[in-house]
């Protein structure tokens, strides 16, 4: 049951079940099913299961499969399934490095690393909260439909920045980005509310990217090329600043 407590030492109840689909998929689903039984009814089957398939294949793009999370204050875990496709030292999103008077944190604009997460069609799009803490900002940016895995794609995309300050003062901010098939960000957050690490806070519909800025002196600990699991892979350990290498095979 979500909320279960699991350990490395065996505690816990851990067994395979069909990840349930997330409530967002009840509108594309139901006008795939619709189409599906009106062309069967119509006898018109080369038609049917195709618009069948489909359906199954729009149902499978919303799973919401549940994920054990590690607790740890060091560690920050990925908000996104997928592959990581930029590891760069830049700068947070500007709309983050200026005081708007709401009281939340400010970032500053000394580049840090941000680990980009590219989302294919394939993935498990519900985003997860990398820390947990209280979300201070959900800022929303219109923009163009490039490649996500573009680098350009974190200035020129749609995007939706949510930034989550810990009670000590750490702030991390993630970046929900869309991309060629995505044209919809979906929060299920507002400022103001409370989140855990590993808890949903949104989804991206159709292939997208999730950018993440850890904080200075925190180096990721995950390498280019590597698929990576929301909620549970641990992005990074607060303070640990070393490089890792791996060998693609």
């Amino acid at each position: 049951m979500p909320g279960d407590i699991l350990d490395n030492k065996g505690r816990g109840e851990a067994s395979w079940s069909w990840p349930p689909i997330h409530r967002e998929a009840r509108l594309f689903a139901g006008i795939g099913a619709l189409a599906c039984l009106l062309a069967a009814l119509m006898t018109w089957e080369t038609i049917a299961w195709p618009l069948g398939l489909l359906t199954i294949c729009i149902a499978a793009f919303f799973r919401d499969p549940r994920r054990t999370t590690p607790r740890d204050d060091r560690f920050i875990v990925a908000p996104a399934d997928g592959l990581v496709t930029l590891i760069q030292q830049v700068p947070p999103p500007r709309e983050l490095t200026f005081d708007d008077g709401s009281g939340a944190p400010v970032l500053t604009s000394e580049p840090v690393t941000r680990v980009s997460i590219f989302m294919s069609v394939f993935d498990v799009h519900i985003n997860r909260a990398p820390i947990g803490g209280t979300v201070r900002k959900v800022i929303y940016i219109p923009g163009k439909f490039l490649n996500a895995d573009l680098d350009k794609a974190s200035e020129d995309n749609e995007r939706q920045h949510i930034l989550i300050e810990r009670g000590d003062g750490l702030a991390i901010c993630l970046t929900q980005i869309a991309g060629l098939v995505a044209r919809r960000i979906v929060p299920f957050i507002k400022p103001g509310d409370i989140v855990a690490a590993g808890q949903r806070v949104g989804l991206i519909r159709f292939g997208s990217r999730v950018d993440v800025y850890l904080p200075k002196g925190t180096s990721p600990r995950v390498l280019m090329g590597q698929k990576i699991v929301a909620g549970e892979t641990v992005l990074a350990e607060l303070g640990v600043d070393e490089m890792i290498e791996g060998v693609a095979q």
